[in-house]
């Protein structure tokens, strides 16, 4: 862990140097608490490749949801070749069923070790590049005296301590739920909502919530600060990506079809559709076309032109003498 020790306090001391340069006190919570935020918002901005990968993956594990169908219909009866099958279609797509989990994943060893920075800041041993008089600043640290390295099983009976723990554990467990709830109930189809991807989804959907409220009660007032900041990142960030590029078949396609279609109406993109139910609409004639059709100029002609026209018209006026 020596490494992401390191890192993890480089952050923070950075973003520390940062606030305390624009008035902050050095050893107030605020300045240590924005620090906190500011090492999640650099770290979940160095994991969007990984947030789009995982969005793709699901979204290849939500078109191929018909075909895993097939594959359970044929090969139910056989535990092993359903597996092998399986595994083969999701070669074959490019898709990874676990890659919805990554994110989290490489967000554990950091988790731990601003965790273990903020314990060892809390019994004034510095960690990584913090030194002892930062370790100390750190640890006695207060944002609206609540120390930022204490938590809810060792508040000491501290009402203000117990009091934004628990704030921040149902704000880090409801983001969590929601998050996951967002993905199931506006990007994915209704074949998609039963099966192996579904089932894993409902896991993460209700057990994550679960493991973070109970391992919340031991977490650091600091830590609860980066993860619920974590979460906000994840709604916001799978917000835009489902309103803006969401998967074929899902209620929020549904919901930028019809966005779409009411701005093209708005800016005057679409024909007029003023059509007896079961009639085609006829198709719109350019206004140049119209104007043409209705007037159209004789052609102009000189006087030689018009002379020989009258003679062809008299009898035996050509060639008589």
């Amino acid at each position: 862990m020596n490494p992401l020790y390191y890192a993890i306090s480089f952050l923070l001391k950075g973003w520390h140097s940062l606030w305390t340069a624009v008035g902050l006190d050095a050893a107030g919570g605020a300045s240590w608490a924005l620090s906190i935020i500011g090492l999640t918002l650099v770290i979940r901005a160095a994991l969007i490749p990984l947030f789009v990968k995982q969005i793709k993956s699901s979204r290849n594990m939500q078109l191929i949801q018909p075909k895993v169908k097939e594959l359970q219909k044929k090969y139910g009866h056989d535990r092993e070749r359903l597996a092998q099958e399986t595994m083969a279609l999701y070669k074959d797509s490019g898709t990874n069923p676990f890659a919805s989990c990554l994110p989290i994943l490489l967000q554990m060893p950091i988790f731990f070790a601003l965790f273990g920075v903020l314990r060892s800041a809390a019994q004034e041993v510095p960690k990584g590049v913090l030194t002892q008089a930062d370790a100390t600043q750190f640890g006695e640290a207060r944002l609206w005296g609540v120390p930022l390295s204490s938590s809810l099983v060792d508040s000491g009976g501290q009402a203000s301590v117990i009091a934004m723990a628990i704030f921040l554990v149902l704000a880090m467990t409801a983001t969590t739920f929601l998050t996951q709830r967002q993905l199931m109930s506006k990007n994915m189809p209704a074949d998609a909502l039963s099966g192996p991807y579904a089932q894993q989804q409902k896991l993460l959907l209700y057990v994550l919530p679960v493991v973070f409220a109970v391992g919340g009660i031991a977490f650091p007032i600091g830590v609860l600060f980066y993860w619920t900041t974590s979460n906000l990142w994840t709604m916001g960030q799978q917000f835009y990506v489902i309103r803006n590029n969401p998967a074929p078949g899902t209620p929020a396609f549904a919901a930028k079809a019809e966005r779409d279609k009411a701005k093209a109406a708005k800016h005057g993109e679409l024909p007029p559709t003023h059509t007896e139910p079961g009639e085609a609409a006829a198709p719109e004639v350019p206004e140049s076309d119209r104007r043409s059709a209705q007037r159209q100029q004789p052609k102009k002609q000189s006087r030689e032109q018009r002379s020989k026209q009258g003679n062809k018209k008299k009898p035996g006026g050509s060639g008589s003498s």
